[in-house]
């Protein structure tokens, strides 16, 4: 494993620092994620797999039984608090060290939560919802408190069905959220892979971007990822990394 005091002396010479964060960065939270031996994929719904839930075509003809498996796992956000990675990262920015800004994978808003502004969600976020018909934005609060009630979100202008604006099965990503994306990880010095294994495109090819180009690449991950072989450093405890990032900006507040 790489030794801290090498990943202080890529980020203090790199200029331009863009992250991508994945689900291990929720899980510190007590967010589950989907595919370890535990997480959401490993326990079905009834008789149904987790994905068949998610599937677009699904939720337009069953959103019921998706508002039902949602409401344990997706609308529970308010019991679960920014960690210290989400924290460290928003520290970063307010320091002008995150010029590129973080992408997420994840849906759960903690990065605006800890006070990071330049968050581009590249599966979309549960904090915000449409109507399907007339496309009337509405928040999580909306849609938590119908979901809570036992009945589907309904759209109060034209009784259409209201969907989170999460990317499902089936769904395009947002072009212009992903082409940021690509331009960020071709400009950027320095790339953190935050908890993330790297197996769900195109979020996962991002990195890939950086490797052609010779940028330095840090790995923070359990699991080993296809990029590791073009990675600079990698570490395997989130955790651990950054109770130390953390300290490392206690101690040089300026920097």
């Amino acid at each position: 494993m790489s030794d801290f005091s090498s990943f202080v002396e890529l980020y203090k010479k790199s200029g331009r620092v863009v992250v991508l964060t994945g689900a291990g960065v929720s899980t510190l939270s007590g967010i589950p994620d989907f595919r370890s031996s535990d997480g959401l994929y490993s326990k079905d719904f009834g008789k149904m797999r987790v994905e068949e839930i998610l599937d677009i075509d699904f939720f337009t003809s069953h959103p019921d039984v998706f508002y039902k498996w949602a409401e344990e796992y997706w609308f529970q956000m308010e019991k679960f608090e920014p960690n210290i990675i989400h924290r460290t990262l928003a520290r970063m920015e307010m320091r002008g060290k995150l010029s590129e800004g973080i992408f997420t994978q994840n849906i759960d808003a903690l990065h605006q939560r800890a006070g990071s502004k330049k968050v581009y969600e590249l599966h979309g976020s549960i904090a915000n919802g449409y109507c399907m018909s007339c496309h009337r934005h509405y928040d999580y609060r909306y849609m938590a408190d119908s979901v809570h009630s036992g009945m589907i979100p309904i759209c109060q202008s034209c009784g259409g069905i209201v969907k989170p604006d999460i990317v499902f099965y089936g769904e395009n990503l947002n072009q212009s959220v992903l082409m940021r994306a690509e331009n960020a990880f071709s400009y950027a010095d320095l790339v953190l892979v935050l908890g993330s294994s790297l197996v769900v495109n195109p979020a996962a090819s991002l990195p890939y971007i950086s490797a052609r180009s010779g940028k330095d690449i840090v790995i923070v991950n359990r699991d080993r990822t296809y990029i590791d072989e073009y990675a600079s450093l990698r570490f395997d405890d989130l955790e651990s990394f950054f109770n130390e990032f953390s300290l490392f900006l206690d101690e040089n507040e300026v920097s």
